[in-house]
C-alpha cells in the first residue's frame, strides 16, 4: 500500500506540542530492538534513523527562519515562554531550549510570560532583545494569565510578528472549521484535505445532511438517538478534554442515561461539534503486551494516533501514539516508535512477523527488556505532567511511499489553512468559529499569511497493519 488510510480528527494551529518526544522514542526503540534481536531473530529490515522520526530538528529550523525573516542575519535570542507552573517540568521544553543552544549565533532561554518586558518598542527578556518567542499555551491561557499578570510586552510581540506561532492561526484550528471543508469550502481546497476530513457539524438544534447524505430535521435529537455513531468535541480544546465519545459510554452501566448526560452538558455548555465516529479497527493495531498481574504476555488491540508537524517548509516529522480513546498523551496515552521498512514489504506482514517473534521470547525475558527501557526511558526524563509516559513494545511500521503521500497531504493542508485564515479575516467563516471578543482581538493582532509557524494535524491513520 502505497498511500495510507483514514481521516485527521483535529488541527492544532495553536501551540502543537510532541515534537522532541518522539526523538526520545525513537532511542528507546532502538534499545528494544537491539535487545528483542538478541533474544531471536526478528527477519525484518527497518530504519530508525529517518528524518520524519526527529521533528524537532524542523521545528529548531523553522524557529530560526522566523528570526532570519525579521532580524536577518544577526544573532539569535529564542524565548520560550511558557506557563509559570510547568517551567522545569515539560521535558520538551527544557530540551527545545538545549537544544538550540547548541547551534552557533544562537541563544535560548525559557521565561514565564510575565517575565518579558517591553523597553524602547523592543521585547526584552532580562535586558536582551528577543528576535523569536515560541509560546506555549493557547489564546485561552493568556487572556487566563492576563488577568492576574501585565502582559503588554507579549502583546507587543504578537502585534511585531516576532511571537510564533502568529496568533491569527488559532481560528483555523477550531474544529467547527471542519463542517466547511466538506461542504461550502470544498471546491477551494485541495482533495487530500477534504477526503481526509470526516463530516462534522457544530452542535446545536438545527436541520443538516448527515454522515451518509441523509437528512436529519433535528442534530441534538438525532445525537442523542445515535451514540453509536458519532463523537462530541469541543471546539476549541486540547489532551481530550471535554470529549464524549458515544460507543465507548454506552457500553457502561446505565449508558443511555450517560449519554442523554453527555448530550445535555454538551448543548448546555455549547462550542461543541458533533463529528463521525471513525471505525476504530482502522486506527487500531495489535501490539504485544504484558500482563504482569496475570504473568502472561500476548497480543492486546490498541487505538493509534499520528500526529504530522508541518512548516513553511513543509512536512518536518511525526509522533505516534497509542492507547485508548482518546490516545492524547494528557490522556494517559503513550508514544511509539516509528520504523521505516527499508524496502517496501507489506505492512501488515512486517508487523505480524514482529509481533510473531516478541511474543515467541516469552513472558520474563520481554519482562525483563521491558524493565530496560523504562529505565532507560526514566533516566531521560520522558514524563509528561502526569507522570512517565507509556512507551510500545512494538514500533509503527511505514514505507518510503507512505511518507510521499504524507508529504504531499501536509503541503495541502498548509495551502488550506492559509486560505482559511484568509477566508476568516474577509469574515467568510464567522459562523462557524466562535470566539469571544479577546481571543478574537489577539487573533486579528497576529496576521498569519502563512509565514514560518508549526501545525499538527493528529491523524487516524493506518498505513496497512489495521485490524480487519
Amino acid at each position: 500500500m502505497k498511500d495510507f488510510l483514514g481521516y485527521h480528527s483535529e488541527w492544532n494551529l495553536g501551540s502543537p506540542g510532541g515534537w522532541e518526544y518522539q526523538r526520545m522514542c525513537q532511542e528507546l526503540g532502538k534499545l528494544s530492538w537491539k535487545r528483542m534481536n538478541e533474544a531471536v531473530k526478528i527477519d525484518v529490515s527497518i530504519d530508525f534513523d529517518h528524518a520524519m522520526f526527529k521533528p524537532v530538528f524542523g521545528f529548531s529550523q523553522m524557529l530560526l527562519s522566523a528570526h532570519r525573516r525579521n532580524f536577518g542575519t544577526a544573532d539569535a535570542f529564542v524565548v520560550l515562554v511558557a506557563e509559570e507552573e510547568t517551567i522545569g517540568n515539560v521535558l520538551e521544553n527544557d530540551n527545545l531550549v538545549r537544544y538550540l543552544n547548541t547551534f552557533p549565533g544562537v541563544t535560548s532561554e525559557m521565561a514565564a510570560p510575565h517575565e518579558l518586558v517591553e523597553a524602547g518598542g523592543k521585547v526584552t527578556l532580562n535586558g536582551r532583545e528577543a528576535t523569536v518567542i515560541f509560546m506555549d499555551f493557547n489564546n485561552d491561557v493568556l487572556l487566563e494569565i492576563e488577568k492576574r499578570h501585565d502582559l503588554t510586552a507579549l502583546r507587543k510581540a504578537i502585534s511585531q510578528g516576532i511571537l510564533v506561532n502568529p496568533r491569527g492561526m488559532e481560528p483555523v484550528g477550531a474544529k467547527g472549521v471542519f463542517e466547511d471543508m466538506t461542504t461550502v469550502l470544498s471546491n477551494k481546497l485541495t482533495k487530500t484535505t477534504v477526503s481526509r476530513t470526516p463530516w462534522t457539524r457544530r452542535f446545536y438544534d438545527r436541520a443538516t445532511p448527515g454522515p451518509k447524505g441523509e437528512g436529519i430535521e433535528d442534530l441534538v435529537t438525532w445525537t442523542a438517538k445515535n451514540p453509536e455513531r458519532v463523537i462530541l468535541k469541543p471546539e476549541h480544546g486540547f489532551s481530550g478534554k471535554g470529549i464524549f465519545v458515544g460507543p465507548l459510554i454506552v457500553k457502561r452501566e446505565g449508558g443511555d442515561k450517560l449519554w442523554e448526560e453527555s448530550v445535555e452538558t454538551a448543548l448546555k455548555k455549547g462550542g461543541y461539534i458533533v463529528q463521525d465516529f471513525i471505525d476504530p479497527k482502522l486506527w487500531s493495531e495489535e501490539l504485544p503486551d504484558l500482563d504482569v498481574e496475570k504473568g502472561e504476555l500476548s497480543l492486546k488491540a490498541y487505538q493509534t494516533d499520528f500526529r504530522c508537524f508541518i512548516t513553511d517548509g513543509g512536512l518536518v516529522g511525526f509522533c505516534a501514539r497509542f492507547g485508548d480513546i482518546p490516545t492524547n498523551v494528557g490522556s494517559g496515552g503513550g508514544v511509539q516508535a516509528m520504523a521505516l521498512l527499508k524496502d517496501e514489504t507489506n505492512v501488515a506482514g512486517a508487523a505480524h512477523e514482529i509481533n510473531s517473534k516478541i511474543v515467541s521470547i516469552g513472558y520474563e525475558r520481554v519482562k525483563a527488556i521491558a524493565e530496560e527501557v523504562g529505565e532507560a526511558a526514566v533516566s531521560m526524563g520522558l514524563t509528561y505532567l502526569l507522570g512517565p509516559i507509556k512507551t510500545a513494545l512494538r514500533p509503527r511500521l511505514l514505507t518510503e511511499g507512505q511518507i510521499k503521500s504524507l508529504s504531499l497531504y501536509a503541503k495541502n493542508l498548509w495551502d488550506d489553512s492559509v486560505l482559511m485564515e484568509r477566508e476568516w479575516r474577509e469574515g467568510l467563516l464567522k459562523d462557524l468559529i466562535h470566539l469571544d471578543d479577546g481571543a478574537r482581538e489577539l487573533s486579528l493582532m497576529g496576521y498569519w499569511g502563512g509565514s514560518p509557524a508549526l501545525i499538527a494535524s493528529d491523524g487516524l491513520f493506518s498505513f496497512g497493519a489495521h485490524i480487519m
